[in-house]
């Protein structure tokens, strides 16, 4: 069984750094990411990906990363289970292994 995916996008907005009760250090960062096809309407439609970043990947893209940045990231697919007044929801999330800084958006907000 294999549980990999690769991503290409764009920062969403500017990654902040986090620290679990646990000390760990994580980020969310949200990528852009534009479909390979059109859709009815003849326009390319976006997904917008949800991504969590552990540790030094965390540190990393948080130092170097801005919005709008171009990044790859490798890692894998979790679900968890959140449960909230008797109901049950499962989420899907990205959990990065690797993230490749592959451009940068000139005019970074401060």
């Amino acid at each position: 069984m294999l549980n990999q995916l690769v991503l290409v996008g764009r920062i969403v907005r500017k990654p902040e750094l986090r620290e679990a009760e646990n000390k760990k250090k994580y980020s969310y960062i949200t990528l852009a990411v534009p479909r390979s096809f059109k859709n009815m309407n003849g326009e390319y439609d976006t997904d917008f990906i949800d991504c969590i970043l552990w540790d030094n990947v965390a540190a990393n893209t948080v130092e170097y990363c801005s919005k709008g940045d171009i990044v790859g990231v490798k890692g894998r697919i979790q679900t968890r289970v959140v449960e909230k007044n008797d109901d049950k929801k499962y989420l899907l999330e990205v959990i990065a292994e690797k993230v490749t800084f592959l451009s940068s958006n000139k005019n970074h907000e401060n």
